[in-house]
């Protein structure tokens, strides 16, 4: 799949209706491409630029930005293993090796089955809980050996389904806004020059 399903179309507008400029919708809008298909294709961003009056290259350029955004497929289960100071201190380097071998790849790869994408990651804000480790960004802190073997298992045999949802899902309850609380889009009326643009077009330097 590519661009949105019909049904994806009417809530991509419903989003773009809670803000009063199109454009502010964009990365909502990136997050629902990922929810549909587990990944942001070109053809994905195409769409999104057609919806809020953008440029491919501009919905790219925000896309590219952040790293939770896939350009590309990844494992239904993503797996962010940290190895920053606290967590390779406590372990995170052993968990990664560990984790290699038994998904039988290397850090930056998709086992065959699809079923798990595994990386090397920074800091990721639980230097507190550490050796931790994301999957699908949901957080499993003061990992054990012999809880990543337990946590590959029950992730394998779908046991974590509701903890942990397919790669893209943000959220299991989806944000609704009342008609009548809609933004209602429409373009600015006035378009401000920026101060500096100003300056530079009238020669001023002060």
């Amino acid at each position: 799949m590519a661009r949105f399903s019909p049904e994806n179309i009417t809530l991509a507008h419903e989003i773009i209706d809670r803000y009063p400029v199109a454009r502010s919708a964009m990365i909502p809008l990136l997050h629902l491409a990922q929810e549909q298909d587990g990944y942001v294709s070109d053809e994905a961003m195409t769409h999104i630029a057609e919806l809020v009056d953008a440029t491919p290259a501009e919905v790219l350029g925000t896309c590219s930005f952040y790293e939770m955004f896939k350009r590309e497929p990844v494992g239904e289960y993503l797996v962010n293993v940290c190895t920053n100071i606290s967590c390779l201190l406590t372990g995170g380097e052993e968990l990664l090796e560990q984790l290699e071998e038994k998904l039988g790849v290397k850090a930056g790869s998709t086992t065959p089955d699809g079923k798990f994408t595994l990386e090397d990651v920074e800091c990721i804000a639980a230097c507190t809980e550490a050796p931790c480790l994301q999957v699908n960004y949901r957080y499993f802190h003061k990992v054990s050996h012999d809880q990543v073997e337990e946590l590959l298992d029950d992730l394998s045999l779908g046991r974590l389904a509701h903890e942990v949802p397919k790669h893209g899902t943000l959220s299991r309850v989806r944000q609704q806004a009342a008609p009548e609380r809609r933004a209602r889009v429409a373009r600015p009326t006035v378009n401000v020059e920026p101060v500096w643009l100003a300056r530079n077009n009238t020669g001023t330097t002060t």
